[in-house]
């Protein structure tokens, strides 16, 4: 495990500080209510978070992604959905931008993105073009200098709020020499006639973070608005969702300590018998194990980082954190539940909302089958 330099202990504890202060009196509040923390988000921005990996240029910190994914554990410990809001608004919203886009298109969009006025969404998943996004049937025409966007994206996080920006949209551009699809990424501005974030989704867990399916009917956007390379953009999307892995094993990792956490504190009050449960091996042993899960998964997502920070491949480490962290933090919801008992059933509680939350990070960003598929690739087996 890696000894944090002082800068990024720093970043922890403000972000553990204001999770704990902040974002845990409202978020019951926001989970019943399913409304979308915009005061956190205006904090959030005026804190720096969500220009951590961005160079000082356009407004960032001038840190790094292993700052975000500490940013990302502390704020999952107490709220997935805030969690999310941050993770997809840098990772899948800004960071495509930052890495692919011109100088003009990242003058344009990245400070207000950075500094949390305006988020963007990553425009990937659709109804039929989910794991397997090769398959995808969102098409764009050039056509008098123009890109002409027909088809429907899905799941896009961060796409109907009030301060959406834009949405990065991948779509079939033409057919390459051997006649598979042409995928290109082209950002497509909020308001853009044609462009409708549909109603947002009534999700299982999450609900304090903005989902919604997006349609596209002969959307216009200038030529311009390719981001990237044309034709690169299936390895454009590749190459975010590997370092969002990281983040989404961060996130996860954070969800299950803060299950631990929760045990820990529950084990110490209540009294059964005559004395704290515990006390009870059963109990003890139980919360024992959810801790050595949340360790592993810091382990693994802190080696995954460490590889991409230091520009060695992490493709493979990626995965493995991804899915170690999602699985652990499921495992701890569900263990977290029993320790609780009837109150872990109760939404108003921690545990409760866990429970609920953490069975999309075994999903999202890549199912726990992907990451397998990956990991036995990169062993040569596939």
């Amino acid at each position: 495990m890696w000894e944090l330099e002082d800068h990024y202990r720093d970043v922890k504890a403000q972000v553990a500080d204001f999770a704990d202060k902040q974002v845990a009196p409202v978020s019951e509040k926001h989970d019943v209510e399913h409304s979308f923390p915009y005061e956190l988000v205006a904090q959030m921005g005026e804190m720096g978070l969500f220009g951590l990996p961005f160079p000082e240029e356009f407004g960032g910190a001038g840190m790094d992604y292993f700052a975000l994914a500490l940013a990302l554990e502390e704020l999952g410990r107490v709220d997935q959905s805030v969690a999310i809001t941050l993770e997809a608004g840098v990772s899948l919203g800004a960071m495509p931008l930052f890495k692919f886009g011109t100088q003009e298109q990242k003058e344009t969009w990245l400070p207000d993105l950075v500094a949390a006025k305006r988020l963007a969404g990553f425009g990937l998943t659709e109804p039929e073009a989910g794991s397997d996004a090769g398959a995808t049937r969102t098409t764009a025409r050039l056509v008098d200098g123009e890109w002409v966007i027909n088809g429907a994206k899905q799941f896009i996080t961060n796409s109907g709020t009030d301060i959406t920006s834009l949405v990065t949209v991948s779509a079939v551009t033409g057919e390459k020499e051997n006649g598979k699809k042409e995928i290109s990424t082209i950002i497509v501005p909020s308001g853009t006639p044609g462009f409708v974030a549909e109603p947002a989704y009534n999700k299982v867990g999450w609900n304090a973070s903005d989902t919604h399916p997006l349609s596209f009917t002969d959307v216009r956007v200038p030529e311009a608005n390719l981001l990237g390379v044309r034709g690169r953009g299936y390895a454009h999307f590749l190459s975010t969702l590997d370092e969002g892995r990281v983040a989404i094993a961060a996130l996860s990792t954070g969800a299950a300590q803060g299950c631990v956490d929760e045990s820990v504190r529950y084990a110490k009050e209540r009294i059964t018998f005559g004395v704290p449960i515990g006390r009870n091996q059963g109990i003890s042993f139980k919360i024992a194990r959810m801790e050595a899960r949340a360790a592993a998964a810091r382990a693994a997502y802190y080696a995954a980082a460490g590889k991409m920070l230091a520009g060695k491949p992490f493709k493979k480490e990626a995965s493995i954190a991804k899915l170690v962290a999602s699985e652990a933090a499921m495992d701890n919801a569900r263990d977290a539940t029993q320790v609780f008992g009837g109150y872990g059933f109760i939404n108003e509680f921690r545990v409760a909302r866990h429970y609920r939350d953490s069975k999309i990070l075994e999903i999202g960003e890549g199912t726990t089958e992907v990451q397998l598929m990956l990991i036995a690739r990169e062993l040569g087996l596939g």
